[in-house]
């Protein structure tokens, strides 16, 4: 089983975007069983609140089911739970690092890293613009997926 966690600032906008488009998107492909998706922020300042209702109406919109998910603050022991912890930019990947301490495997990554133009993907809490967001979370999240299909196919089992 391939494990990622989706990382953002405060759990309730990018990462939870990134958590059900990329969810969405290995259901269509049989993959389900293949992975564990979840995301968490860096910060406190949101704990216990569900996802923000800009992200709700976009997915809604896209047609991608989205769960009741609880904001959480990333932890050290996240580094040996899952296989890929991926920001949403590089002030996420910076506060990433100060509570992992180091990243000796390599695990973490920014979403658009994995894309041919890689680039910090813009808070839409700030922004207030969900659908540049998602735009930019659903390029993130196709070029991952096409990453992991083809450097970890030997994890990947199909429910077909």
């Amino acid at each position: 089983m391939i494990k990622i966690l989706f990382i953002c600032h405060g759990n309730i906008c990018r990462s939870t975007m990134a958590q059900y488009v990329f969810q969405h998107m290995v259901d269509k492909r049989g993959l389900s069983s293949s992975f564990y998706i979840d995301s968490a922020g860096t910060s406190r300042e949101e704990i216990g609140n569900g996802v923000h209702r800009g992200t709700r109406k976009k997915l809604k919109e896209e047609g991608i089911w989205c769960g009741d998910h609880r904001a959480v603050q990333m932890t050290k022991a996240d580094y040996g739970k899952y296989d890929y912890l991926i920001g949403m930019d590089s002030w996420n990947r910076r506060n990433m690092m100060r509570i992992l301490g180091s990243d000796p495997e390599g695990k973490v990554s920014l979403l658009l890293d994995f894309s041919e133009r890689p680039r910090d993907i813009a808070d839409p809490w700030y922004t207030g613009n969900f659908d540049v967001t998602y735009e930019d979370v659903k390029e993130g999240c196709e070029a991952l997926l096409e990453h992991i299909l083809k450097e970890d196919a030997g994890k990947l089992r199909s429910k077909d």
